[in-house]
């Protein structure tokens, strides 16, 4: 077997976790990472038939049997996963009745996966409805998103054109829009159930006064999905108790969908 520490998904996991720490996206135990994993390529490093131990998931997840992820741990810090990811994280296998997770590998002090683990597999089923490439789903609390929840309507439309008209590449970038809910308790079936509703358009979803959550084919491709969403929000922060002068028209943002070639949101924007 190859050393399961310098797997490229459990190196990956170290790096996008410590980054998204850096940025002051996630403080304290605050965010958390799933990433579907390939069942052949963890096989290289895991002996798959050798289960440590099994987890209550909390809801029936029968389409995602058998799949395998890498999970951030609950109530762990992002900025300790580079140095101890065998605490910090867990590779996980939904069992065969849809209901309990496979320990594989991780969580060597007893913990477990986040809280949030179904508000991400119920995302993750339905972003592999829409689009069976994608494999990430991030959780996380960006600062600036997080501040322009307090001043900004929560309304999908709306919040998804001022971001838009923040930077010219947004509208190519997230041209579906950004999806939002009110606040809602997290770390319950209810949250997760209304996420996951709201993937099926979007692959970014606010959590109304707590943070988003954001969905991709890889982590990088998820990571500058919400790396660009925030850049788009802080520049709304820092301008929103200025005068307009100029501003991004919605006839501009046509155009650079239309040249880009992206499936925007047609219906978000004031033709």
């Amino acid at each position: 077997m190859k050393d399961i520490l310098k797997a490229p998904f459990v190196i990956e996991m170290e790096k996008t976790t410590a980054n998204m720490y850096r940025l002051g996206w996630d403080e304290r135990n605050g965010g958390n990472i799933s990433l579907l994993l390939d069942t052949e390529e963890v096989g290289e490093y895991l002996d798959l038939s050798k289960v440590i131990r099994t987890i209550p998931i909390g809801f029936v997840a029968k389409s995602l049997v058998g799949k395998i992820f890498i999970v951030t741990g609950r109530g762990k810090y992002f900025k300790n996963v580079e140095d101890d990811p065998a605490n910090n994280l867990g590779i996980i296998r939904i069992g065969e009745d849809g209901e309990t997770a496979e320990l594989l590998w991780g969580y060597e002090d007893g913990g477990q996966f986040t809280s949030e683990l179904p508000a991400h597999l119920m995302s993750h089923m339905a972003r592999l409805s829409v689009d069976p490439e994608n494999r990430v789903v991030m959780h996380t609390h960006p600062t600036n998103t997080l501040a322009m929840n307090f001043v900004h309507e929560l309304d999908d439309k709306k919040f998804t054109h001022t971001l838009w008209e923040m930077c010219t590449e947004c509208i190519a970038v997230f041209p579906e829009g950004i999806g939002v809910l009110p606040w809602m308790l997290c770390g319950t079936n209810s949250i997760g159930e209304a996420t996951a509703e709201k993937m099926k358009d979007f692959r970014v979803v606010i959590w109304g006064m707590h943070g988003l959550y954001g969905a991709g084919k890889t982590m990088d491709e998820t990571f500058g999905l919400i790396e660009t969403v925030e850049k788009a929000a802080q520049i709304f922060m820092l301008t929103a108790h200025l005068p307009r002068l100029n501003t991004i028209r919605d006839t501009e943002m046509q155009e650079l969908a239309e040249y880009f070639g992206v499936n925007y949101r047609k219906d978000f924007l004031d033709l």
